[in-house]
């Protein structure tokens, strides 16, 4: 089972960077955990979490609840945005 913080991290609606970190640690097993294979990878995560967290602290400032949006909401978003 499961801690409840490795539940939160896979939880689609928390953590809108799942994708992003499955692919990251897919290409540390692929390539025997040599980082430089794997820096497109971790772009894509760093500006993941970048781009959300900015999103969050936006909507902390503003009062908006939950801070961050759900998963649906966030595919909108990013749908809204082209």
């Amino acid at each position: 089972r499961m801690s409840r913080h490795a539940q939160q991290l896979r939880d689609h609606d928390t953590n809108p960077c799942v994708a992003e970190t499955d692919a990251s640690r897919k290409c540390m097993d692929d390539n025997n955990y040599n980082k430089d294979m794997c820096t497109a990878y971790f772009l894509k995560y760093k500006s993941c979490r970048k781009f959300w967290h900015d999103i969050m602290m936006q909507r902390r400032r503003q009062g908006v609840k939950p801070e961050m949006p759900s998963a649906e909401e966030r595919k909108k978003m990013l749908e809204s945005m082209g």
